[in-house]
């Protein structure tokens, strides 16, 4: 499979969940993928899995929060690699489930120099080597940033950010033959959330008895299930689609 041939993937937070499913799928495609996360245990594990199925990546330690590591790590990649094709914006944390009036400024700022910040910074590293050749820029935001509910206020909010910046960027690069969208999950079985429903009352069993009819598919979605979006808008195959929201959740904002 060649949809992604040659071309230099960045995918920030790539050590487990969406993004490591999103690594492996790139590194199936024929890509050379720049695997990057806060761990480098599972930075490096992504690495291994991609290798070992045929494929090409390299792994950097990379904070996204931190513009000096992105910048640094960024012009490294693009000299190592030979340039940058296609970045994944990714890395995210969820932050704490609690509604406005209760969450602290710490609280707020430890997600929005993640989830928000991190977009930025590496959308700003990235663009002037895309600006070269054109690419795909891929941000990763969430029903949540299309839709309100009773959880995690800024979550809500930093995913709202990143779905307008999608477009104002989108709006910006498109003259260079930079796409940029973004994609929505919904409720997606990563480690992290099967590891959560287990801990609940009920197990995953229980976890999934709620969740599941609120996606008028019936069933809740897989890593891959995202993964294949993410690639789909990174590949030429894509090369009309920009400024988009593509949401990945079995219908649960159709209703």
């Amino acid at each position: 499979m060649d949809r992604l041939k040659d071309k230099v993937c960045i995918i920030t937070g790539a050590g487990n969940g969406m993004g490591q499913s999103t690594a492996q799928r790139f590194g199936a495609e024929g890509a050379r993928v720049a695997v990057t996360d806060i761990s480098s245990r599972d930075g490096e594990e992504t690495v291994r899995l991609i290798t070992e199925a045929g494929g090409t990546a390299q792994f950097w330690l990379l904070d996204v929060s931190r513009e000096d590591q992105v910048a640094e790590v960024f012009a490294d990649i693009a000299d190592s690699l030979g340039g940058i094709d296609v970045l994944v914006n990714n890395a995210g944390i969820s932050g704490v489930d609690k509604p406005t009036h209760e969450v602290t400024e710490e609280e707020w700022d430890q997600v929005f120099a993640v989830d928000v910040k991190g977009v930025f910074f590496c959308t700003k590293h990235a663009v002037p080597h895309l600006q070269q050749g054109g690419g795909s820029i891929v941000n990763v935001s969430s029903i949540y940033g299309l839709v309100g509910s009773h959880e995690m206020a800024p979550y809500h909010a930093a995913k709202g950010a990143v779905t307008i910046m999608t477009k104002k960027d989108a709006a910006t690069y498109g003259r260079d033959g930079i796409r940029v969208n973004s994609v929505h999950p919904g409720t997606i079985l990563t480690p992290f959330v099967r590891e959560l429903a287990e801990r609940g009352e009920g197990g995953l069993a229980g976890y999934l008895s709620i969740m599941e009819p609120k996606h008028p598919i019936g069933h809740v979605g897989e890593p891959d299930d995202v993964a294949n979006a993410i690639l789909f808008l990174a590949s030429d195959e894509a090369r009309f689609v920009h400024g988009a929201a593509l949401t990945v959740d079995g219908g649960y904002t159709a209703v």
